[in-house]
């Protein structure tokens, strides 16, 4: 066979495999045996073995293999994956209902669609053209892990879909039940550890760094929507999980629509009895309002829509018993009680532990050392002590005394008017400063790749550590010291840190764990004072002035600020060169003439010069906020190529539209 019939023979296989891959892992109605499809698969290696330069990404034969990666590399989501609000009960969903229709301002019954809510690891796939190009996980909505090569091991994702769009399609990875347990059974047979719940085994599967490993876990996955795809034709939810079918794509056909609240609770009421009779797990139900020009006016919050809810089904709860209560104590000084357990099997993991949150709980609810206790996780992730079996009691229980001390540095303890918490206030306090170093170098704050808890107590421990300003001072010997820290490992953690100098004020600001400061607090301060100088000198009417910042906060902050081991922590993160200025454009800063000056800009289709990105951040520089649905408080739609619903919910309400070119011009002309 010459090198022009390869071609046209390995075409033809791709498309006969890619086929009956389709027909097997998505639709679950194979045409042919496994040892038939074997056989084309063989040929189709044989064939691309012989002309390797006609391999190509999307051939079925790349789906395993390659190199085994040494570290995930990060992904920036351009649309946040967001997370879900919850409802527990039928009152929480109606007051979503309720909510859901007084946003829209109509008194109608809404359409909503109902999904099974799948135990599993959200992940992003990113298709160029109808390619598979990247996949990522959810991360922290933000920031994700590019997993591409694990993903490609599973074979319900299609490589290439029946349209060339540029897209994402969003959906959860999960391992069925059958495969979990022959994963186990495998797992024991070694001597290796068992995975506890189908979750944590996908979980682990999908973030192994040899993508052969992925590949022999029998991974599988629903997608459940699409992302940044303006489809004109579609307007709803269930249109658009009806194209990704279409498309290629796997979603979930236990979905249904309803109108109106009631039908929701009956779709629930079924699955909460059915939810065994599946092969997968799930812990709860997903409700979205179906129409898109409706989700698109709900909007969103910071973290979640205001059009969906999920529904989690009722806590799994278990009786054991509590051996003992341990005090720990957190970078802000709380002392907080967990319940030592004798361990106890809950919503598939093994249960040793348990919040007891505080001492009024710990005698309102009248626990007691020895106690049969009843344990549930709420939202079958928080492990919680519910309630004390009394008629269980043997008489050799005992009281719990909260300590009078702090248990790692032994100062008194206080607790504040108003306040449940009893609080170490020592600043020397070892595991508040502890604390206070893993929050300063984690992810949403100065986010130093490969300082874990681990390494930063090993440092604490080795007294290399006495504050967040002793990291810009570590030297490579010190690190190579520390256990399971070779010279690469360092080489990068040095790296790590060298780069976080350069973060802008408010990872800074938020990293310091000021009280009642979050993320959303320190961008605002960040922006309106521009400097850690100016923010130092803030009096508290001066913070008050800033939006979202209430006296109390103020206070926080301004206490903060006065004591002296602050001054000298600043000083050497300045003389250490982290920068103190913020690096993005202040409100401040922007003319009052500036073309988006107060404005709500909403991006919609494919824009061909920017990217999404630079986009939003041409209007944040001129005095705009970026949004991602179209509303009454809308002042601008710029409208890309194949714009869709948005376009015309904008045309409804009167919005004015411009075209990229347009939006480009108006800011350059400034």
């Amino acid at each position: 066979m010459n090198k022009e019939e390869a071609t046209q023979r390995i075409e033809a296989l791709r498309q006969e495999i890619e086929k009956h891959s389709y027909l097997y892992y998505v639709k679950d109605m194979p045409e042919i045996s496994d040892y038939d499809f074997d056989l084309l698969m063989r040929e189709l290696i044989g064939l691309e073995e012989q002309y390797p330069e006609l391999i190509t990404p999307e051939s079925p034969s790349q789906r395993v293999g390659g190199t085994p990666l040494s570290a995930f590399s990060k992904v920036e989501h351009g649309i946040p994956m967001l997370s879900l609000g919850n409802a527990f009960n039928e009152q929480d969903l109606r007051d979503f209902d309720r909510r859901v229709r007084q946003g829209l301002g109509i008194e109608d019954e809404v359409s909503y669609v109902c999904e099974l809510k799948i135990d599993g690891l959200a992940v992003s796939l990113r298709y160029e053209e109808g390619k598979f190009l990247q996949g990522a996980t959810r991360g922290d909505g933000t920031t994700g892990e590019d997993i591409t090569l694990n993903l490609r091991t599973i074979r319900s994702i299609p490589l290439t879909i029946k349209d060339p769009l540029s897209f994402e399609v969003r959906g959860e990875v999960f391992m069925p039940r059958r495969s979990f347990e022959r994963l186990n059974e495998k797992r024991g047979a070694e001597g290796e550890q068992l995975f506890a719940n189908p979750r944590n085994a996908a979980a682990g599967s999908i973030r192994q760094l040899d993508p052969r490993i992925a590949g022999e876990r029998n991974l599988d996955i629903f997608l459940y929507t699409m992302v940044g795809a303006d489809l004109t034709d579609i307007d709803s939810h269930s249109e658009a999980l009806a194209y990704l079918d279409h498309l290629g794509f796997k979603t979930n056909p236990e979905r249904r629509s309803y109108t109106g609240i009631d039908g929701v609770l009956e779709f629930i009421a079924n699955w909460t009895e059915k939810r065994s009779s599946l092969s997968y797990d799930i812990d709860g139900i997903v409700i979205k309002v179906d129409q898109l020009a409706y989700q698109e006016e709900l909007g969103t919050t910071a973290k979640s829509p205001r059009w969906a809810i999920a529904y989690k089904f009722p806590a799994e709860e278990g009786v054991t018993v509590l051996r003992d209560i341990e005090i720990t104590v957190g970078r802000t000084g709380v002392l907080t009680p967990t319940a030592l357990l004798d361990p106890v099997s809950l919503a598939g993991t093994t249960v040793k532990r348990a919040s007891l949150h505080n001492e009024d709980l710990i005698r309102e609810k009248g626990i007691l050392i020895g106690d049969h206790v009843i344990v549930r996780k709420a939202g079958d992730i928080i492990p919680e002590v519910v309630a004390v079996k009394t008629d269980l009691r043997t008489g050799e229980e005992k009281p719990f005394s909260y300590p009078e001390t702090c248990p790692a540095c032994g100062s008194g303890v206080v607790r504040f008017e108003g306040e449940v918490a009893q609080r170490c206030i020592n600043p020397e306090c070892s595991a508040q400063i502890l604390e206070g170093i893993i929050h300063f170098v984690s992810r949403n704050a100065m986010n130093i790749d490969g300082l874990g808890e681990k390494v930063v107590t090993q440092l604490y421990q080795k007294q290399l550590i006495r504050s967040v300003a002793d990291l810009y001072y570590l030297k490579k010997e010190d690190l190579l010291a520390l256990e399971r820290m070779g010279e690469k490992s360092v080489d990068n953690l040095l790296k790590a840190i060298e780069k976080s100098k350069s973060n802008s004020l408010e990872r800074l600001i938020f990293g310091l764990g000021i009280r009642f400061v979050g993320e959303r607090a320190a961008k605002l301060l960040a922006q309106h004072f521009g400097t850690m100088e100016a923010l130092r000198k803030a009096s508290e009417d001066e913070l008050v002035q800033v939006d979202e910042i209430g006296g109390k906060m103020a206070e926080s902050i301004t206490a903060y600020f006065v004591k002296p081991e602050v001054d000298e922590v600043l000083g050497l993160l300045a003389q250490g060169g982290v920068n103190m200025a913020y690096t993005g454009v202040r409100p401040s800063e922007v003319a009052e003439d500036a073309p988006f000056a107060g404005k709500t800009v909403v991006l919609t289709g494919t824009l061909t010069t920017l990217s999404r990105k630079e986009a939003q951040e041409m209007i944040e520089s001129l005095g705009g906020k970026a949004s991602g649905s179209v509303s009454k408080k809308t002042h601008l739609v710029v409208a890309g190529e194949s714009a869709g619903s948005k376009l015309t919910r904008a045309q409804e309400l009167g919005i004015p539209v411009i075209s990229e070119e347009e939006f480009i011009a108006m800011a350059k002309n400034h």
